[in-house]
């Protein structure tokens, strides 16, 4: 379990495909307090640590996750949202973010308004999945308010500390995100669908 409050920007030091499985290795600043078999999400998506060798660590992406997120958009040098299990009894920041990927969204547009950003996206307009207006919702694993909801876009304001602290400053118009839709929301409409 996650808040959406990342932690440290990761770099991708080695890409390693076996079978329809990818190793990453990444560099980051928290490996000293890391252990085999943590989770740590990464751009959103939960990962179990499999290695560690000094400064970096490996984690494994199965087939079914590369289908649903970016991860396999990720090269060497690539800049990556990291932010480690919460631990029980600490504030929740952010939002209740499980680290499982619904679907990719697609950067429509870009707004540079005074002192922040609006980035707006665009999901499969078949989706089951929705945003609601101030609802919560996870990119690349943070934890975002929606606003301007629609039935297949919504947009998010980024304040300077979010744009500096993530890889958002690395994102263009035409840029993958992992996006993960409201838990709560995601039940009430499985809910509704039984009725």
């Amino acid at each position: 379990m996650f808040t959406g409050i990342i932690e440290n920007i990761g770099v991708v030091k080695k890409v390693t495909s076996e079978g329809s499985n990818l190793h990453l290795t990444i560099e980051s600043e928290f490996i000293n307090d890391l252990q085999i078999d943590q989770s740590i999400a990464h751009n959103g998506v939960c990962l179990t640590v499999i290695d560690i060798d000094k400064n970096n660590y490996t984690v494994t992406a199965i087939e079914e996750t590369l289908q649903k997120t970016n991860l396999n958009e990720l090269r060497v040098g690539s800049l990556i949202n990291l932010e480690r299990a919460m631990i029980l009894g600490n504030r929740l920041d952010g939002h209740i973010v499980q680290g499982h990927v619904d679907e990719i969204a697609i950067c429509h547009n870009i707004v540079k308004e005074d002192g922040s950003w609006v980035f707006t996206f665009k999901y499969h307009s078949d989706s089951e999945n929705l945003t609601i207006e101030k609802g919560s919702i996870t990119i690349n694993g943070v934890s975002l308010t929606v606003v301007n909801s629609k039935k297949d876009t919504f947009s998010v304001a980024i304040i300077p500390y979010t744009f500096e602290h993530t890889n958002f400053k690395n994102l263009k118009i035409g840029s993958s995100v992992n996006i993960e839709f409201d838990v709560i929301g995601k039940y009430v409409a499985r809910l509704l669908q039984k009725r």
